[in-house]
């Protein structure tokens, strides 16, 4: 493991969410998280994950269409756990925002406007104690708000075992290749943690 860094391979479902409870047994209030990754890539498996090494009782879903969620539940310690699972998929300045990558301040703007109007400036910007916000399709929107966070990217399976026109064809299926990485020293002895255990 790099300092900072944590690469893990990823074979199936099953090991995605047990990477996502490993997390939410790492996790603290305040803590921000940024999961990113292609459609199909395992976001809201490693999500479910981290809903159940949480305690919440519901179901966890992709917020697509509610821009964020809010749920219930314990950390590790037994404290009361608030998650806010935010998908800014559909957000001006959300990963797939190509003017976020120019560095235009107007894109910035209009992030933080959006932010605002949803009413989830604040709460990104200083989270309860008792409260962990989860953003997937949200580094960019993360590196304005939190320096101190947990940064997940997620790549999808390419198979090459196929037919040579389809050797470079993401797939639903296959091992995924995981990267965390702390930002800021908060996360820095709790990634050497979660690499231990997995």
């Amino acid at each position: 493991m790099a300092e900072g860094i944590l690469r893990v391979d990823v074979p199936t479902a099953e090991d995605m969410q047990h990477l996502g409870e490993l997390v939410a047994g790492a996790l603290h209030g305040s803590d921000v998280v940024v999961l990113s990754g292609p459609l199909g890539a395992g976001k809201t498996t490693f999500t479910q994950g981290i809903g159940t090494g949480l305690q919440i009782d519901e179901p966890v879903v992709s917020p697509t269409f509610t821009i964020a969620r809010e749920m219930d539940g314990r950390f590790s310690g037994g404290l009361h756990a608030h998650l806010v699972h935010v998908d800014a998929y559909r957000l001006p300045g959300s990963d797939n925002d190509d003017a976020m990558y120019s560095g235009s301040q107007n894109a910035v703007n209009r992030l933080l406007d959006e932010l605002e109007s949803l009413g989830l400036d604040e709460i990104l910007e200083a989270p309860d104690d008792d409260t962990v916000i989860l953003i997937e399709w949200g580094s960019m929107m993360a590196s304005v708000l939190a320096p101190e966070r947990l940064e997940i990217d997620i790549d999808r399976s390419v198979d090459n075992e196929e037919s040579p026109c389809a050797s470079d064809e993401l797939t639903s299926n296959g091992t995924r290749r995981v990267t965390l990485r702390a930002v800021g020293l908060s996360w820095q002895s709790r990634l050497e943690s979660i690499a231990q255990k997995w």
